[in-house]
């Protein structure tokens, strides 16, 4: 079967399933929520005013996961990975397949996100996201959706991997909400090549580490693609 028809099926596979729908609501509910909280807090004066704006990011970041996990996880209950790799051989390319069909729609909302978080951050009454430039909003838009996107595609990786939605998630999300934050008050530069903090130095107006916004977000993506190999590894190698 050429690539067309595969991609097709698994982008109505995610237009069919409710959770995967909710969870796409999930990303853009979120990061805006937590956003307009963020922004409505002063926050002092040395507080970063693009972070402020997309500081629910950190939070969409988990809904974005659950997207790129379930995605994948459901493909190993009932049988459903066996009748896809029926009507699909070439399991690389059943793969493939798969991550555009949750890269794509992530992209478009982690986008549409990004766009709506900074309206909001702009709306709220004192918000700092008024004196930020053009360049800033656009880099801050643009980051806000390759980041979630990346962090599904990760997920997408892991769970083909560990073949299951639950030690994924148990994986990520623990890491991500806190042995982030304390290998990072503890390492030092190190903990800048992780890839949750890494991918966010494009939300940052200033960062003192050792990497730029664009190069942050390209180690991420390397952490990605790591874990998309060894998906596509697992699948290849290992029964269904």
């Amino acid at each position: 079967m050429e690539f067309t028809p595969v991609l097709r099926s698994e982008l109505l596979k995610i237009r069919t399933l409710r959770s995967l729908v909710g969870g796409l609501c999930g990303v853009l509910l979120s990061t805006v929520l937590f956003s307009a909280l963020a922004g409505a807090d002063s926050g002092g004066p040395d507080a970063d005013p693009l972070f402020s704006v997309f500081f629910g990011v950190a939070f969409g970041q988990i809904a974005a996961i659950a997207f790129g996990t379930t995605a994948v996880a459901a493909e190993f209950r009932g049988g459903a990975l066996r009748a896809s790799l029926a009507a699909v051989p070439r399991r690389g390319r059943w793969f493939a397949a798969k991550t555009v069909a949750v890269g794509v729609p992530m992209l478009l909302v982690g986008l549409l996100t990004g766009c709506v978080s900074l309206a909001v951050g702009r709306a709220v009454p004192g918000a700092r996201a008024a004196g930020l430039t053009w360049g800033e909003q656009v880099r801050g838009v643009v980051g806000c959706g390759f980041y979630l996107t990346l962090m599904a595609l990760l997920a997408v990786g892991l769970t083909a991997v560990l073949r299951s939605g639950v030690a994924t998630s148990s994986l990520l999300i623990p890491f991500l909400l806190i042995v982030s934050f304390v290998i990072g008050d503890m390492s030092g530069s190190v903990a800048d090549l992780l890839p949750d903090r890494a991918g966010q130095v494009v939300l940052h107006r200033t960062w003192d580490g050792s990497l730029g916004p664009w190069t942050g977000l390209a180690v991420t993506a390397l952490w990605t693609a790591a874990a998309l190999a060894a998906g596509a590894w697992s699948l290849r190698r290992r029964d269904v």
